[in-house]
C-alpha cells in the first residue's frame, strides 16, 4: 500500500468515526413508544398532531430518542392538555 493509500485510508477511517459519533440513530415507533411506555398507537396519533417531535421517511414515524428526552424535560404540553 502508497503512502497516500495509508494516508487516505485513515483519513476515511475518521472521518466514518466523526460521522459515527455525530449520526444519532433514529427509532421506529415500537421503539419510541416501548421507551416512552405508551402504546404504539398513541405515538403515532401523537406525532401526527405534533405533540411529541418526530419526522417521516415515507409513510414510516421515525424519533430521535435525545429529542424525546428533551421534549420530556421540557415540559412540554399538548394543546388539550395542561402541565401540572
Amino acid at each position: 500500500m502508497s503512502h497516500q493509500a495509508a494516508l487516505q485510508s485513515i483519513l476515511n477511517s475518521r472521518e466514518r468515526e466523526s460521522l459515527a459519533d455525530a449520526f444519532e440513530r433514529v427509532l421506529n415507533t415500537d421503539e419510541a413508544a416501548a421507551l416512552l411506555q405508551i402504546h404504539p398507537k398513541t405515538l403515532q396519533r401523537m406525532a401526527r398532531q405534533g405533540i411529541v417531535p418526530a419526522f417521516r421517511i415515507g409513510d414510516l414515524w421515525r424519533f430521535r430518542a435525545s429529542s424525546l428526552d428533551q421534549w420530556l424535560r421540557s415540559g412540554l404540553c399538548s394543546k388539550s392538555h395542561s402541565c401540572r
